[in-house]
């Protein structure tokens, strides 16, 4: 199954996104209860990318003013560069549509992503006693933020899901 391009398909692509997040969710809970704290974190990092995803999706107006590019397909196919970021979501472009997004959602959406910015540093970094290599000096402390992620991403899934 190919997942709908925004660009041609908002609804269905919405749709596909919120599925995602909702079942990156439930992994992350379920990777937790097996102790498994780093593939969590990268689970419901996956699923708030989602999210945010869908939001972005829903107010494609506010990403055309902070991107007014264009960019390439593989298949040759020009894009306006809102439209790539909505359907792709890059890790590096997460922070700045999250501050956009801020302005219509509210500031949560922005306080979250930072949550899941540093839970998505952990997967690949571990806990860290010193602080040096990640913010979480345990798994438990990140567990903690994992829950809180994933509780938000069934919280807008569903406020989307209304919409």
């Amino acid at each position: 199954m190919e997942l709908a391009k925004p660009w041609v398909d908002e609804a269905g692509y919405v749709a596909a996104r919120l599925k995602e997040a909702l079942y990156e969710a439930e992994l992350a809970r379920e990777f937790l209860r097996q102790g498994l704290a780093r593939s969590a974190a990268s689970k419901v990092y996956q699923a708030w990318k989602a999210v945010v995803a869908a939001l972005a999706a829903k107010r494609r107006d506010v990403l055309e003013r902070l991107y007014t590019g264009r960019k390439r397909l593989r298949e040759g196919k020009a894009v306006s560069e809102a439209d790539w970021v909505i359907a792709f979501m890059p890790s590096t472009r997460l922070r700045e549509v999250a501050k956009a997004l801020s302005e219509v959602y509210g500031v949560e959406v922005y306080y979250v992503t930072e949550v899941a910015l540093s839970l998505h540093e952990y997967q690949y970094n571990g806990p860290d006693r010193e602080g040096v290599f990640s913010r979480y000096r345990s798994d438990e402390h990140a567990a903690k933020d994992i829950e809180h992620v994933a509780a938000h991403v069934e919280k807008y899934a569903s406020l989307i899901g209304k919409a």
